[in-house]
């Protein structure tokens, strides 16, 4: 509809541009399309390029997959060098080109920052995770799922610094051991989704002290966690109330004995009941599930 009323316009009947840009076009309908559009409205002329720019020094959200993950490295710090207002930044899977030089200059003059996503952005290095923790305070969700630069010191310097974090994506930063984990916990007690996932050097001591540190849990992904047993998982049930859903799917040391706990009280789980478990091997290897009263 806004696309619509920019084209419906024409001078006999006003100018869109006569409207007030800040007040009217910025954020009742610039904010309505597409971030690729507006892009292209700059090359209608110098009028719409000074309005985009002024949009896009106010826009509270940005997400590459808007534009695409291949951004020209250029283009992306043109799009971003006078905002300072942002909000929400989202830049997954852009490792073929976002690197520190890109990222620091953003994440330093943007100080509102509650959420950040950087999944699978390989290229970046421990200083941006140091910086995303000194310049973001209000930092509430960050994801760096497949970032394996990160490491210990720089997820203890983002513990001390961004304490209101209620979710964080750690999965296959497999740099990080029981120790950093623990660390963040204690100092972020408000945690209520956390993902372990993929990291092998992740255990039981780590699991125990997230079930003590954090009584707002309630995502937890340990998928593939392979050091991770029933004791810590009995700790979890115990210390963890609000706990709504557990992955631990390939963590072979966590048996039904201890997720029976969990089961009974609601709680979702990625692998089902041993009994269920062997029917559908069963289906899988006959053909066909027997007859049994799953409900005995």
């Amino acid at each position: 509809a806004p696309w619509h009323l920019m084209m419906s316009l024409t001078p006999s009947r006003g100018c869109l541009l006569d409207l007030p840009w800040e007040d009217i076009l910025v954020p009742h309908i610039l904010c309505h399309l597409p971030l690729q559009q507006l892009l292209s409205l700059q090359r209608v002329s110098k009028s719409f390029q000074s309005l985009i720019q002024l949009y896009l020094a106010n826009m509270r959200c940005f997400d590459s997959s808007q534009v695409g993950p291949a951004i020209p490295r250029a283009a992306f710090v043109n799009l971003l060098k006078d905002n300072e207002v942002l909000q929400q930044l989202a830049l997954q899977n852009c490792s073929d080109w976002l690197t520190d030089r890109e990222l620091l200059p953003v994440i330093g003059q943007n100080h509102h920052l509650h959420q950040i996503q950087l999944k699978g952005c390989a290229q970046l290095s421990r200083h941006a995770l140091v910086a995303i923790s000194l310049s973001c305070p209000n930092l509430r969700r960050l994801s760096l799922a497949h970032c394996e630069w990160v490491d210990s010191l720089s997820l203890r310097s983002l513990a001390d610094h961004c304490k209101a974090l209620e979710a964080v994506d750690l999965t296959a930063c497999r740099q990080l051991k029981d120790e950093a984990i623990c660390y963040l916990v204690q100092k972020c007690s408000r945690l209520k989704s956390l993902s372990l996932a993929v990291n092998a050097n992740v255990g039981d001591v780590a699991v125990e002290e997230i079930a003590k540190c954090c009584p707002e849990l309630e995502h937890l992904d340990l998928t593939g966690c392979l050091r991770v047993k029933n004791d810590s998982i009995r700790v979890l049930a115990e210390y963890c109330p609000k706990l709504r859903s557990l992955k631990v799917k390939h963590c072979h040391n966590v048996a039904e004995s201890s997720l029976s706990i969990l089961r009974s009280r609601g709680v979702e789980l990625d692998v089902e009941p041993p009994l269920q478990r062997a029917l559908v091997l069963l289906q899988d290897v006959v053909g066909f599930a027997p007859f049994i009263n799953l409900q005995i």
